[in-house]
């Protein structure tokens, strides 16, 4: 399992309502929340990402409070991965929940820059910049939580 794309750059403490503002929180559509994410920090955002991309961000990635619309807001605007220097624990369980795939690693976080092009590999760790040509080593999931992300999230997984 793999990601490729380029890369959206934020800071610390990136919290759930500026991922998935609360006002928006009144429809189960994925589509609307996609249509919403980030825009509190990024009124870009919804604009720039396309299918593939990638979040990059420092610490405490997803801090505020649990709600699980903030992986699917990033989820279905096209994002592939996210990943941060560290992500707070609820938003870290809530993203492999649905399958998104997040990695942690404080070099990748802090030398990846806006705009660059990325590939991770999921089975290894291995994050690629390929705009600069280094190479970053996350601690890839074990197998268990790569079969939730590998099958969209922890309740098809049970189903499959």
């Amino acid at each position: 399992m793999n990601a490729h794309g380029f890369v959206h750059k934020y800071g610390d403490n990136v919290d759930t309502d500026v991922i998935i503002p609360a006002r928006y929180l009144n429809t189960a559509s994925h589509e609307e929340l996609a249509s919403h994410c980030m825009e509190d920090i990024d009124s870009d955002f919804v604009k720039k990402v396309k299918k593939g991309d990638i979040i990059v961000a420092a610490k405490n990635f997803g801090c505020g409070s649990s709600r699980e619309h903030a992986p699917i807001a990033i989820q279905a605007s096209g994002v592939s991965c996210v990943i941060a220097s560290t992500f707070a624990r609820i938003f870290y369980r809530n993203a492999i929940n649905i399958g998104l795939p997040i990695l942690e690693c404080d070099e990748a976080a802090e030398d990846i820059r806006a705009g660059d092009e990325v590939e991770v590999d999921f089975n290894t760790g291995v994050i690629k910049n390929l705009s600069s040509g280094k190479s970053y080593k996350a601690q890839p999931f074990p197998p268990f939580i790569q079969n939730i992300i590998a099958k969209g999230g922890l309740l098809n997984s049970i189903m499959k």
